[in-house]
């Protein structure tokens, strides 16, 4: 999860400096299939297995569903700072842990209702600066409304691959995600495609490779553990996120940022470390 968090920051960081050459958001999920998709399919060839898998049904339903949240998570990277739209990316967890406990008949703790608790007031004190008037900065609802929505169809796209790890190997799992949003990306995109220059080129490259790396951590990570537990961890991109935002884009976060972000964080940390 560690290294999956790592590959996802730096993804994002490559999303956010590629937007800004004019490659939209469609074009930018579109060129992650590709690369993603030539990787798991090299990997399947590897491992000599057949790349359609067994549970086709919820392996297209994975593949749609995480392609739908990457739009939305893509949106708000691109339009709100970094760790802004990183910290609400983040709130996966809370909707992961109530999914899992109707789907995956997970047993849901008190450690869980509370990081639920503590991680909606962490997003309430996020968009403070949105309620208040006077405060002068003020991110776009559209853009908090796509970074949530990206976290809830996260946490969804989460729990089908739980669920498929007892029938599917990570590899065809993984390569269903390509499979299913280069041709949804493209046919939205329509004619709004821009012919890349070679940095953009370079960058939508960088895209795919951080991301194979995040989704390989998450998906061995969620086959050897529950899926409300593995995927807090991942709050660890939230740090990584707030980091690169400084030092690359010279984001500085907000002190609702900092407050919000480390109630989400200390939700999760409680999730995860209640029964150690």
């Amino acid at each position: 999860m560690l290294l999956s968090a790592l590959g996802f920051a730096l993804m994002a960081a490559c999303v956010k400096e590629v937007s800004t050459l004019g490659i939209p958001v469609l074009e930018i999920v579109a060129a992650r299939a590709v690369v993603s998709g030539i990787i798991s399919y090299a990997d399947i060839k590897r491992k000599k297995i057949s790349m359609w898998g067994h549970n086709k049904a919820l392996l297209i339903a994975r593949g749609t569903v995480g392609s739908f949240a990457l739009m939305f998570v893509y949106y708000a990277v691109t339009t709100l700072p970094l760790a802004e739209a990183t910290v609400l990316q983040y709130l996966h967890p809370v909707f992961t842990a109530v999914l899992a406990v109707f789907f995956l008949k997970e047993t849901i703790q008190r450690s869980t209702i509370a990081c639920i608790v503590v991680s909606l007031l962490g997003l309430f004190v996020i968009i403070q600066p949105n309620l208040q008037l006077d405060t002068g900065v003020h991110y776009p609802w559209v853009s908090i409304t796509s970074g949530i929505l990206g976290a809830l169809g996260s946490a969804v796209a989460y729990v089908i691959i739980k669920k498929l790890t007892k029938t599917d190997d990570s590899s065809v799992i993984i390569f269903y995600f390509p499979l299913v949003a280069f041709p949804v990306s493209m046919i939205m995109l329509g004619s709004d495609f821009v012919v890349p220059s070679l940095a953009a080129t370079g960058l939508l490259i960088l895209v795919g490779i951080f991301t194979q790396v995040g989704q390989v951590g998450l998906t061995k990570a969620l086959n050897s553990a529950d899926a409300n537990k593995a995927t807090a961890y991942a709050y660890v991109q939230v740090l990584f996120s707030v980091f690169i935002g400084w030092v690359y884009f010279s984001e500085v976060p907000m002190t609702t940022t900092i407050i919000g972000g480390g109630l989400i964080m200390l939700g999760a940390l409680i999730n995860v470390l209640w029964k150690r």
